[in-house]
Parts: C-alpha cells; structure tokens; sequence
C-alpha cells in the first residue's frame, strides 16, 4: 500500500470522530451567544451548553486516538477502539508534566513546556495508528494453552501497553525539538509584518493536521514572543490605554481567518457535495451542510477540514495557500476583527464594537469573493484529477495492470498457503476486484462480503473456482458459498489484499444467480441408505425450502432439513471427526467415515451474536459418536435475540451421493428420530 493509500485509509477512519465535532462547535457557538462576557460565568444554559460542547473538542486527541484504531481495525472490533484508548492513556501519562518530572528526575518546573501540550491530535493519531496495526496483525494470534484467556483479541491491548511504554520513551526526547522548533520559527517571522501574517496562517493550517498548529499560534496569539494578539484585542480600549496595543496592527494575525472560516470553507463543502456521487449526495450533504454551519457560526472548522485532508492532500495544501492570502490581505489592508474562541460570525459580532476593530465588515466582502474562490477552485480540482473526496469513494481504481485468471482457475481445494492464496486471488477477481470489496466475513459454508456493487460480481467465473453459488442479500452484500474451507479462504482474501490491488475478472460477463436447486439423482435399484441422520436436539421440523436464509433454501449449501430447536444440548447427528466448529460456536461440520458432510447450523444469521448464547463442548478435530453432546445452547437469550433460530442439518457435498429420502415432518426427539437418509 503506498503512501497516499495509507493518508486515505487514515482519513476515512478519521471520519467516525469528526462526525462528532459539529454538534460541539454548535453547541458551544450558541452558549458563547448567549453569554459573551463570562463565557457561561453569567449564565447557567450558556454554561451547559459550552461545556457539553468542550467535553468534545477539548477530548479530541483520545476521540482521534480510539476513532483511528477502530476505523482502520480489519473487522471494525470494539476490541480495537478499546486498544487505542489504554495507547492513549499510556502515552499521554508517561508523558504528562508530573511523570516526565519524576521519571527524568528533574523539578517539575523545569520540565519543558511541550509536555503540557502532549494530548494532541498528533500523538491521537499516531497511536491509533499503532493500535490499529497491532489488531490487524495479532487479533487472532493463539497463546499456549496456560494462557488461552488471553488469545486474540485480549492480547492486543496488552500488547499495546508495552508498545507504548517505548513510544512514550521516544516521545520524551523527540516532542520538545518538535513543539520548540515551532516555537523559534514563529519567532523568527513575527517581524515581516502583513507577509509574515500569511507566512504564520499558511503554517497554521498546514499543522492542524497533527494538532501541533497550538505551538504556533502560541506565538502570535499570546505572549510567547511579546505579540499577545488576542489579549490585547480583547482587551480593546484598555491595551490602547496602556499602550499594548495599535489601531490597524493588533489582530493582524486573526482577521484573514474570519474570510475563509465564514464564507471559503463552506464553499469548499459546496464543491464537494456537488461532486459527490448521486447515490451518495444525500450522506454527503448531511456532512457538508454540519460542518459548513459550525464554521460559519463558531469558525470551527475541523468537521469540513478532517473530511478532505487525508483523502484528498492536495485540496488541503490549496485550502492552506487561500487561507495565507485572506490573512495577508486582511492584514496589508488593515481590514482588523478579532476573536477569543474562533473566527465565526459569533466572533465577528461580538467584536465589531471593539475600539481596535478596523473596516470589519470589509471582511464579510472579502470573504464573499472568497467563497466562489474556494468553490471554483474545489470543484475544477476534484474533477480534473479524480480526487476522492466524501461521496466519490466508488471512483477508486485499481490497477489493472494482472491477468491471467482463465489459465490458472483452481478447481481443486488445496491447503498449501501458495494455493489457498492463488484461490482467494480469484475469488476476488471474481466479486469484482480489491476496489468493489469493502468487507470480508466468513460463516462455516460461505463467504459474508460487503461490496460497492454487488451487480458486478460474476458468478460464472465464481462457480468454475468451485463456489456452489453466489447470493446477493442487496447491493452492497454477497454471499459466496464455497463449503468448509470459507474461512480459511476468507482469511486468506483478507492477507492478499494487504499485498497490494486485485483486478476484477475481465473474462465473460457477470450472470444472474439462480435460485433453481439442481436437479436430484435419481435412485436406481442397487440404491441404499448410507447414512441415518438422527435429530441433534428436540424440535419442529422446518422444511429446507421454507428456511429465512436464500442460501439454505435454494439448496446451493447442501440438502437436509431444518429444525427449531426446543432443548438446549446440539448433539452430533452421525459418528465422525468435526472438522470444523465456528468461532463464535454456532455452527460446526462433521465428516462421517464413509465421506458425507454434515452442517448442522443453530439458527440464521447468528454469527452476528459473537458466540453468546453458544458454548463449544468438544473441540475442532475431535472423533465424536452419534449422540455426543457438542453445544449448549441459552436457548432464552437465542430465542430473543436471533433473527430465527430455525437451525438447518444438512448434507454439504450431497452431489457426491445419490440423495437424500425419507424426510420426516413434525416433533422430533434428539438422539432419536432419524430425520432423513443418506442414500448412495
């Protein structure tokens, strides 16, 4: 994956938290209106309302740090927003004034100044980055036996705490250059006047990324290197009185923001909302509109900024040379507003009756030319070079460069990784390329897979790699069903595509599913029953055509029966190994001697419990006899939180085999009514 990949990968992620910050902005904007003065001192909504608001955009480093981790984790685990979070804390704490001063040995007051900014975005992002790798790679590793508890998912976090004791470590050394060397550079330009107004905002934006935009805005903002610009602005007639002040220079470095935060940005939102897909405007301008208004009301901008930043840099570079020019205009025209919390209309009005606010309104001009600048530039640069922002992602190409699937189809299951990966390589050529595959899943027969279109998948091509069908739930969601071997083939699918783009398929077209079972063998006279299925649990019979799974009723699975299940203990329905029990332990498979594959699958749709309601009572490659004892079900938590618990028994590879006869209707005893025959 290369660089940019990797940006567009981070801010997609990035959006889960970032969808949160609107409503803060408003939230706040509107309690600074109420109560301008005292900032809720004076006033007890304003004070709920901006620090309901705070209680977000002062947390936004540990929203990024666990929105990161969740947002780019393979499967989109809790698992993994809890592991960006215990990064957070283990950073941000070794790093804090306090331990710093303890762990160094140095008085507290002479721990440098940075440490009190380490809960930034920069440090949120980077560990939820981290964090995210860490789940990717060892989510599913397996401990001995001594200590199986802390498989999997229970590793990572634990893990992560002992990778984070290091990056903090380096932090203690690296963070202080980083934040001080921003630090001398606003120094060094505070003197070239209206130039280095812009020189400042230019930087200003283009640091927002990483939260360390504070550092510099330390500068100009306040009393750093003897500016204090909003103090003094604020301060209005008092800092003329004292001399801090001079009409037309305090605010140089705050009013340029006033244009592009009120009128530029949400004509940025415009642009990117009228490129958006059709199918996607509607999702697109819900975002837009948000984070259009808190700009423009509170000049909070970071809702819009987040959305492009990362899956488009080049709209974030451009965004950060306009806002330069709006602050070196406003700065070498002497157009003077000033704010104390950002540059919104809030801030605007309540400044304009300041002493030191000079031709402010000239500002609203500025930022109406300034809206059509932002607007026209977006949208000519979105559509000239394709870029991906909100609302185009379907647009991604792959490369197309890799073919050759017709002469190396694999017809045969082969458990070599050099085989198992050439077959995932497939079927995803088959669904329609990496760049149509936005999620992968596996139950114990078949491939769950989320797409942008599932119109596109060929099925012909699935079903020469073996597949026994293909169903499409809607058209984002496919199932393929490849037998047993699905998960293995789903994590082999998940590891292909971490190696780099897949192509779709460019042999004959996609065909439509048929539903259509295949037709049975016939018996012929030498025909006997090769197998008796007995009932694995008490229940009513279902017939397999009237099963609320299309991949069960359509027979493309296997044949069998359905039971709904009236006891809690799922016994084996014939003597074999199970070769297979799922994660979650809803379903599992049992090879009998003479070949057969028997499915036997509690309920529909049941893997979205995560194994609750399920305890595994054998293990994955035990010999079992007919009536053991395999699962036990809550059968009160299944019943009440299951799609259906009509629980297919099936006959997998029943094509091997002449058919299945005998089918009983009506109540059926566990370890007793035999369902149906195996005939050979």
């Amino acid at each position: 994956m290369n660089i940019l990949s990797y940006l567009q990968k981070i801010g997609r992620a990035l959006m889960v938290p970032v969808a949160t910050l609107p409503a803060a902005a408003i939230l706040m904007g509107i309690g600074y209106w109420i109560d301008p003065v005292a900032w809720g001192g004076d006033n007890a909504l304003a004070a709920l309302l901006i620090k309901s608001g705070a209680a977000i955009i002062d947390n936004m480093s540990v929203l990024f740090a666990i929105g990161v981790a969740y947002g780019m984790s393979k499967d989109k685990d809790g698992a993994a927003a809890l592991t960006g979070f215990v990064s957070f804390l283990v950073v941000t704490t070794l790093c804090s004034p306090a331990a710093v001063s303890m762990i160094k040995g140095i008085p507290l007051a002479e721990v440098p100044v940075a440490f009190g900014k380490i809960e930034n975005q920069f440090v949120g992002i980077l560990v939820g980055v981290l964090s995210a790798e860490l789940y990717n790679r060892f989510s599913q590793v397996e401990l001995p036996l001594a200590l199986s508890f802390f498989s999997g998912r229970r590793l990572v976090p634990i893990l992560a705490s002992f990778l984070m004791i290091i990056v903090a470590f380096i932090l203690m050394y690296i963070w202080p250059v980083i934040y001080g060397g921003l630090v001398s550079f606003g120094e060094s330009i505070k003197d070239m006047g209206a130039l280095g107004a812009g020189i400042y905002a230019f930087f200003n934006r283009l640091l927002i990324p990483v939260g360390l935009h504070h550092a510099l805005n330390s500068v100009f903002w306040f009393d750093v290197a003897g500016i204090n610009d909003i103090p003094n602005f604020l301060a209005g007639q008092k800092s003329i009185d004292a001399g801090l002040a001079t009409v037309g220079i305090t605010g140089r470095y705050q009013a340029g923001f006033f244009p592009v935060m009120m009128f530029g940005l949400p004509g940025a939102a415009l642009a990117i909302y009228h490129c958006a897909r059709k199918e996607n405007k509607a999702k697109v301008a819900g975002i837009m509109m948000a984070g259009a208004f808190a700009a423009f009301f509170t000049g909070i901008t970071e809702p819009l900024e987040f959305s492009f930043m990362f899956v488009a840099p080049v709209l974030y570079v451009i965004h950060a040379f306009l806002m330069a020019i709006s602050v070196y205009i406003a700065a070498s025209m002497e157009w003077i507003s000033g704010f104390g919390f950002s540059a919104g209309l809030v801030d605007m009005f309540l400044s304009s009756r300041n002493p030191l606010a000079v031709h402010w309104y000239m500002l609203i001009v500025q930022g109406i030319v300034f809206f059509f600048i932002y607007y026209g530039i977006f949208r000519f640069t979105i559509t000239k070079f394709n870029l991906k922002t909100p609302g185009r992602e379907d647009e991604v190409s792959g490369d197309e460069t890799a073919d050759g699937y017709d002469e190396d189809i694999k017809t045969e299951p082969t458990n070599s990784k050099e085989g198992i990966q050439q077959e995932a390589r497939q079927y995803i050529a088959a669904i329609g390329g990496s760049d149509n595959l936005t999620g992968i899943d596996a139950c114990i027969t078949r491939l769950r897979l989320n797409v942008k279109d599932s119109g596109v998948v060929n099925d012909a091509y699935a079903k020469r790699l073996g597949a026994s069908g293909v169903i499409r739930l809607n058209k984002q969601s496919v199932q393929v069903i490849v037998g047993t071997r699905a998960e293995l083939v789903a994590n082999a699918m998940r590891d292909v595509l971490t190696q780099g783009p897949v192509p779709a398929y460019e042999g004959a077209s996609a065909s439509t599913v048929s539903t259509e079972k295949a037709p049975v063998k016939q018996a012929n006279a030498n025909t006997k029953v090769l197998l008796e299925m007995i009932a694995p649990f008490d229940g009513e019979v279902v017939a397999l055509k009237d099963v609320p799974d299309e991949a069960f009723s359509s027979g493309v699975v296997g044949d069998g029966v359905a039971i709904k299940p009236t006891s809690n203990i799922v016994m084996a329905p014939a003597t074999g190994t199970v070769v297979k029990i799922f994660d979650t332990n809803h379903a599992f498979c049992i090879e009998t001697d003479n070949g057969v594959e028997i499915i036997v699958h509690m309920g529909i749709d049941t893997v979205a419990l995560g194994g609750k309601g399920f305890k595994r009572l054998v293990e994955e490659g035990a010999d079992v006899k007919v009536g053991q004892p395999i699962l036990e079900l809550d059968l009160e938590y299944l019943n009440a939180n299951a799609k259906s618990m009509i629980s297919p028994v099936i006959v997998s590879n029943i094509d091997d085999f002449d058919k299945i006869a005998e089918q009983v209707a009506g109540v059926v005893v566990g370890n007793k009514t035999v369902i149906y025959n195996v005939l050979k």
